[in-house]
């Protein structure tokens, strides 16, 4: 990936196409560090995926981390699915796990949010959560690289989009 100068969030409505999912909401949060290496995959898969098409209802942000007010952001959606970089696992491995709402999940920082906590966060102010996942990939380097992905995390963009894609197109969550 060539490096990219970004100073706000990206968010962007899909344009409108028909998939399996249309009339579930669906929300995908790409976030990580965009100087520290293969950190920065989910906001380059994020960014990346919201070039499109997608179907109606996706909605697409990129962010360096999950703060608080994404709460009310995920209490809007039947659906989320965050994009992050790992240490674990084989760099380049793509991994998917379902996520459940955790206050355990407390973050080690106080300016951003670990996906379990948000959701956590979602239940206990709004009443409701949305179905969530969390598409990982292991990363080979953490060092700092502004949006500079290692070759094996670059190539594994395509897989965990397609795991994005898949998820997305997947039966929405019984009302």
């Amino acid at each position: 990936m060539r490096p990219r100068a970004r100073s706000a969030p990206t968010q962007r409505h899909a344009p409108g196409s028909s998939g399996a999912a249309a009339a579930a909401r669906t929300l995908v949060i790409g976030y990580g560090s965009p100087i520290r290496g293969d950190d920065a995959i989910g906001p380059l898969a994020a960014e990346r995926l919201a070039t499109g098409p997608l179907p109606d209802g996706v909605r697409v942000v990129s962010r360096h981390v999950l703060t608080a007010e994404l709460a009310e952001d995920l209490a809007a959606v039947d659906r989320v699915v965050f994009l992050d970089a790992t240490v674990e696992g084989e760099p380049g491995e793509v991994r998917v796990r379902d996520l459940a709402p955790d206050a355990r999940a407390v973050s080690t920082m106080a300016h951003f949010h670990d996906p379990r906590e948000l959701l956590a966060w979602c239940e206990t102010l709004y009443g409701r959560t949305p179905q969530a996942w969390l598409v990982s990939v292991a990363g080979q380097s953490f060092d700092y690289a502004s949006y500079r992905l290692t070759p094996c995390a670059a190539a594994a963009v395509a897989a965990m989009l397609a795991e994005v894609r898949r998820l997305i197109a997947s039966a929405p969550p019984s009302a």
